[in-house]
């Protein structure tokens, strides 16, 4: 199997080579037949890196030690299920690898789908992505082999690194490699736009769910993420602005820009150069983040493989920015405006304001990430940017977003009057604020966190108000009750509505950052067994200790602490400490009591510590107000992303209308 995927990984270098050529003079020379082998090659690269996977996936359940990505990630004593996948992106060349199949996995899904439907574009496509690949392939073949032996064969692995070693790690990477990866797909359409010619708004139409798609899979990604870090790190957080973390946020914000910007140049022809340099920077950046957490170059509890393919990548991620750059540049006489804004008070307008302030965001998120590189390059020390500067900087345009977020639902395309907007915010407004005294009454005191619900409240009406006012006519006109009027609202305007939804699940989610943020606590006591701490209303008595019990490669010491409320005994912790002794690293297994009543808070309990032989504990414990909104608010975010996904009626309508001008051999552009 090792000598199959070695083959494997070699003749996929040649086939992305070859498919590079046949697609671009495919194209260029209009040779059906050349574009053809093209797309061939695309399947036939998707198959041989199957092989490859199948190859690695085989060694590391069978523990082939003589095998460095086996040897060094996985050990006899870890468990088959589900660890023993998550060696393969716990090690530099099984990432990559997983890196390459996923992107053959949807090369191989567009080539299928699209062929027909986008024959003008698809061979430039085809080309662009191999382009890609060959970089790819080249590492894995000639660089970094996931198959590269050992020169002694151990009787046993060095293991798996210890923080990798949790169900979630199981889905969190995966979800992010889709998210990263699948960023590629509507930049291959853009770039093979550029290169044919064809600027129209084919290549918007045909990958606006290629967008949603990843970008869907890195918000979830990043949500997956901040829940192992609450669940393993033992900070009582799930989001410290950690190097990586915010390598996967960048790409997400430029991709929300993206989004939203597309409906402008769908609707009024405008902001083509702008989309199209939007989708260039979240490839760039989607390359960007895979080299920080692949390089070595910074320091993060998430950057797990490091290796000297740093300088390669670096390079091969400025390539592709300067080449599409380049092309944009070359192109921007065929991409015109072909309207101007009507109005300083139109939703374009907004939309393109809103625009502004997710890529500065992500700018500013940049900053704070390459700051200490660059300090370290310049003065030889490598200066860090904390939590303080993010909060500050990128809190304050997150705020700024949420109110440009509140004001579109007010305003249409094409324009209005401030006195139109003025009186559609009376409502709004008042509604705002007795929402803001709600949650002053229920003990919002800070200034900053008042002022952070008064935006949410806002932005919450006007959004609500909109979706409310429109069932209600559609109610008075069809006679339907309310809520079968608001179901046939969204369905008939999926791409809307559902939009609609993503923004009231992510002002969800903002509350519960907000709850969790300002109103936390954060206290540490030392016990003897058998005694008691009150802190923020729950009573925790310590009540033993169960040392050195071994669980997989760990050795488990676990506290038990009961928690009361007076004298009621509301529930029985059980924080732990895990020692690995083959990589010597110790990690915290926190212990979390969701109190249900309102969704309040989280209770949030480790253990740091012991001293004379266990007879004193050191216990940590959080109390965090309205976290569980940040998990809800994600699952809700998830479901209405589905929403928008989702063809509307006119939409089957008109796809029903392609396939009968394909079937009769003609050519309409697609509108999905």
């Amino acid at each position: 199997m090792t000598t199959l995927g070695t083959i494997s990984l070699t003749v996929a270098f040649v086939v992305a080579v070859y498919s590079v050529i046949a697609g671009y003079i495919g194209g260029r020379k209009r040779l059906p037949e050349l574009a053809n082998s093209a797309r061939n090659g695309v399947i036939v690269f998707g198959g041989l890196s199957t092989v490859a996977m199948v190859a690695i996936s085989y060694a590391l359940i069978t523990r082939d030690f003589s095998l460095a990505l086996v040897a060094n990630h996985t050990s006899r004593d870890l468990p088959i299920f589900p660890y023993t996948f998550t060696a393969l992106w716990g090690g530099q060349s099984g990432s990559l690898l997983f890196w390459s199949w996923i992107l053959a996995l949807y090369g191989l899904v567009v080539v299928l789908k699209k062929w027909e439907s986008n024959h003008d574009l698809m061979p430039y496509v085809v080309s662009v992505l191999m382009f890609i690949q060959v970089f790819f392939s080249f590492l894995l073949a000639f660089i970094t082999s996931p198959f590269a032996k050992m020169q002694v064969i151990p009787v046993d692995g060095a293991g798996l690194n210890p923080l990798l070693q949790h169900p979630l790690m199981s889905i969190h990477p995966p979800l992010l490699y889709l998210g990263y990866v699948g960023f590629a797909i509507p930049f291959c359409f853009a770039m093979a736009a550029l290169l044919s010619g064809r600027l129209n708004d084919s290549w918007i139409r045909a990958t606006r769910r290629w967008t949603l798609i990843p970008w869907m899979f890195l918000f979830l990604g990043l949500l997956i993420g901040g829940r192992w870090a609450y669940d393993v790190l033992g900070w009582g957080g799930y989001w410290g602005w950690d190097p990586v973390e915010n390598s996967a946020l960048m790409p997400w914000l430029v991709g929300t820009a993206f989004l939203h910007s597309v409906m402008v140049q769908e609707r009024k022809g405008m902001l083509k150069v702008w989309n199209m340099g939007l989708i260039i920077i979240a490839f760039a950046l989607t390359l960007f983040g895979t080299f920080l957490t692949r390089s070595g170059v910074i320091q993060s509890v998430h950057a797990f493989a490091q290796s000297e393919i740093g300088p390669l990548f670096l390079g091969f991620t400025a390539l592709m920015t300067l080449a599409a750059t380049a092309l944009l540049f070359f192109r921007l006489d065929k991409l015109q405006s072909e309207n101007g804004f009507d109005s300083l008070l139109s939703r374009e307008v907004f939309f393109l304001i809103n625009n502004v302030l997710f890529l500065g965001a992500a700018i500013a998120v940049l900053i704070g990430v390459v700051w200490p590189i660059l300090s370290e390059v310049i003065t030889g020390q490598q200066l860090t940017v904390g939590a303080p500067y993010y909060n500050l900087v990128v809190g304050t345009i997150f705020g700024l977003i949420v109110l440009i977020m509140g004001i579109i639902p007010l305003i249409g395309w094409g324009g209005a009057t401030l006195a139109k907007l003025g009186r559609k915010m009376l409502v709004p407004l008042a509604l705002t604020t007795i929402l803001t005294a709600i949650g002053f009454g229920l003990g919002a005191r800070d200034p900053l966190s008042l002022f952070a619900v008064a935006l949410l409240a806002f932005s919450v009406t006007t959004t609500s108000s909109d979706i409310f006012l429109a069932a209600r006519a559609r109610q008075k006109n069809t006679n339907e009750n309310f809520f079968t009027a608001l179901l046939n609202l969204v369905n008939r305007n999926h791409r809307r509505y559902g939009g609609y939804l993503v923004h009231l699940s992510v002002f969800l989610l903002a509350l519960g950052i907000i709850g969790s943020r300002f109103y936390g606590t954060d206290e540490v006591r030392a016990m003897a067994q058998g005694e008691s701490w009150t802190t923020n209303g729950y009573t925790l008595v310590y009540e033993g200790l169960q040392p050195g019990v071994i669980d997989g490669e760990a050795i488990v010491t676990t506290a038990t602490v009961g928690v009361y409320d007076g004298s009621n005994r509301l529930t029985t912790l059980f924080p732990a400490i895990a020692f690995f002794d083959r990589q010597q690293q110790q990690a915290t297994n926190p212990a979390i009591w969701h109190d249900t009543p309102l969704l309040r808070r989280d209770l949030y309990v480790i253990v740091q510590g012991w001293t004379d032989n266990f007879q004193t504990v050191s216990f940590r414990a959080f109390v965090n107000p309205l976290v569980t909104l940040v998990w809800i608010g994600g699952f809700l975010f998830l479901l209405s992303t589905l929403v928008t996904m989702f063809p509307d009626p006119q939409e089957l309508r008109a796809r029903e209308r392609v396939k009968r001008e394909i079937a009769v051999g003609g050519y309409v552009t697609p509108s999905e």
